[in-house]
């Protein structure tokens, strides 16, 4: 346990550990090099780049999915909440199933239909120009705060069980994510996303099965976990101040989840790259499976380390200083002794960071590009000079997120602040889309104000409920942890100030500052419709004469007055040829025709 920890302290990484980190960053490096010069067509479109030319293949997409989803954050996060908090968040696991059914039946029959490339092009197709650059505003503004930190704590972590400066490999590992990600476009970061899911699978297995063989089995691991209240995942209390219940985890994170993998333009990007939206659908369920797979696994970390330390806490006794970094902690004390683990657990969260990283490169460079480099014409828009475009903006992303690690370093306080900060719109994008997609009354005038109102209320209560934590007012007391084990390993824990078994506990007041932060974005999607329906309706609502009907979800058409449903017209592919584009059947509005045309180039029909 402890005793282990002394004589084999941190700092000691074995050659074939950093062989097997090596071996990682190398083939990453070699995907992009074999997509940036040897699979690269001569004449490259911006489609290609972006999007793979839509003939990337499912299974690749859904691990790549899986992969970006779960951030370094989260692989070190995750255990924690569980060894703190107790199994609650494990619902989010379940939960999957019933956010990836809302994306597949609502949000791609929409991006298909439009032929969407960029996911905040609907709202200007269904609202405005003014509520599409307000949101791209703020998803651009969040990626860009968290970004840094998305790389940064993988490198801390390497730092602390390696010794070498942390700025050293946060600067090598960005540029090699650069590298692969401007030269090889979707096709790298999706294939290096392959590698580095199968590493973060392999390692979290390994940690699990070689965690529960040094505590004595599994049978031990529940017993230790159930005795500690660990195990706990059906609080129904209805308390939305309680950090995590069983709503929280499931209803809380339904909303924050279905927002963050179905309306973010790095998630969307890749779910239109397959050939169809049968391939896309596909593509989400896969990553529903691989998701729980990996989440449950991650979860499980959590109620073993807290197994193996159960009666004697290393956050109490200062061997680490809070929860955060009990992951790295744990797989040095279990597993330092086999050379080369260390070594893969590094390149998991690594692959997890690099992942995140790769694929919000690629995304921001396409949406900076559509959104504020072209409408410009500072200079003639080809193929290559849009593609040599965005190569840029990916390396000085790149180098801003290096050079963010310095800021990251020397405010630590500011992560959970950035964090905080980028949840303020998560409800209003969530809010904004499901009003366009499911109320078709819903005008500019309601889009507008109701995730204005969203992002100012959350404002509101996110920046009162962290002057409350930070003034002691609001806190999350951990559950029980035990020292007692700790007079056997020479730790003289008399005298101090900490119970044993024993939590703080804490009774206030109901505030909307203590509503937990799980709920967030359930608020402020809530917002929008509670203000956005009702602007829209004093002034004058959709104007039904020109409404397109496939910009709402096809589950709402039958809200569509009669006359507005037969308003379309299909554009049948005239070969079989046309049958692999990715929408095999189109149908548009005859106002629509000109606009499609104008986006997306001239379509040959026969009508």
């Amino acid at each position: 346990m402890v005793k282990s920890i002394t004589e084999n302290p941190q700092g000691q990484f074995s050659v074939e550990d950093y062989t097997v980190f090596t071996i990682m960053l190398g083939i990453s490096t070699a995907i992009g090099v074999y997509f940036g010069f040897f699979q690269k067509k001569k004449n490259q479109t911006t489609e290609e780049y972006l999007l793979g030319g839509r003939k990337m293949k499912t299974f690749p997409i859904a691990i790549s999915l899986i992969a970006s989803q779960l951030s370094g954050v989260s692989i070190m996060s995750v255990p924690a909440e569980m060894y703190s908090y107790g199994a609650q968040y494990w619902i989010i696991a379940p939960t999957m199933i019933l956010i990836t059914m809302i994306i597949n039946y609502i949000f791609v029959p929409v991006f298909y239909n439009n032929h969407i490339t960029n996911c905040y092009q609907y709202l200007e197709d269904r609202f405005s120009p003014a509520v599409k650059k307000f949101v791209t505003f703020t998803y651009v503004l969040n990626i860009y705060l968290i970004l840094p930190i998305f790389i940064f704590i993988p490198a801390l972590a390497f730092s602390q069980v390696t010794g070498i400066n942390i700025h050293l490999i946060n600067g090598i590992v960005c540029s090699v994510c650069i590298f692969y990600t401007m030269l090889g476009g979707i096709k790298a970061v999706v294939w290096t996303d392959v590698v580095q899911g199968m590493i973060m699978f392999v390692s979290c297995f390994l940690v699990v099965v070689i965690g529960v063989a040094k505590i004595g089995g599994l049978s031990e691991v529940f017993e230790r976990a159930a005795a500690g209240n660990r195990l706990e995942i059906f609080d129904m209390t209805l308390d939305a101040t309680t950090r995590q219940t069983f709503w929280t985890a499931s209803v809380g994170n339904l909303f924050l989840w279905t927002g963050y993998l179905g309306l973010s333009q790095s998630c969307v990007q890749r779910i239109v790259s397959v050939p169809s939206m049968a391939h896309a659908r596909a593509a989400l369920w896969i990553f529903c499976v691989g998701f729980i797979i990996i989440m449950t696994l991650n979860c499980f970390t959590g109620i073993v380390i807290f197994a193996k330390y159960f009666d004697c806490d290393p956050i109490k006794i200062g061997l680490v200083q809070k929860a955060d970094k009990l992951l790295p902690f744990f797989v040095q004390d279990v597993v330092g002794n086999l050379k080369g683990m260390p070594g893969i657990f590094i390149s998991c969260v690594f692959s997890a960071g690099l992942s995140t990283m790769s694929a919000n490169l690629n995304s921001l460079a396409g949406l900076i590009y559509e959104d504020y480099i072209r409408p410009f014409k500072l200079f003639k828009h080809t193929d290559a000079s849009a593609n040599t475009t965005m190569k840029l903006l990916i390396l000085v992303s790149g180098v801003y997120c290096i050079a963010m690690g310095l800021i990251v370093e020397q405010f630590g306080h500011i992560l959970q602040m950035v964090v905080t900060i980028a949840s303020v719109t998560q409800g209003a994008v969530m809010g904004i889309f499901c009003l366009g997609m499911l109320w078709p009354w819903a005008n500019r005038h309601g889009a507008l104000w109701g995730s204005a109102s969203s992002v100012i209320v959350m404002s509101w209560i996110i920046a009162g409920a962290q002057m409350a934590i930070s003034n002691k007012e609001i806190t999350y007391p951990p559950k029980p942890t035990s020292v007692d084990g700790c007079y056997e390993y020479g730790f003289n824990v008399t005298g101090n100030e900490f119970p044993t078994l024993v939590a703080p506990q804490e009774e206030a007041a109901f505030s909307i500052y203590n509503i937990s932060f799980v709920w967030y974005s359930t608020v402020g999607t809530f917002m929008v419709f509670l203000v956005g329906i009702p602007v829209s309706y004093f002034t004058g609502s959709q104007d039904m004469r020109n409404f397109r009907p496939k910009l709402i979800s096809p589950l709402v058409h039958w809200l569509l007055p009669e006359d507005v449903r037969q308003n379309e017209f299909s554009l049948k592919p005239e070969n079989e040829k046309l049958n692999t584009d990715p929408i095999k059947e189109w149908t548009f509005t005859a106002n629509e025709t000109e606009k499609y045309k104008e986006r997306h180039g001239v379509i040959e029909q026969t009508l």
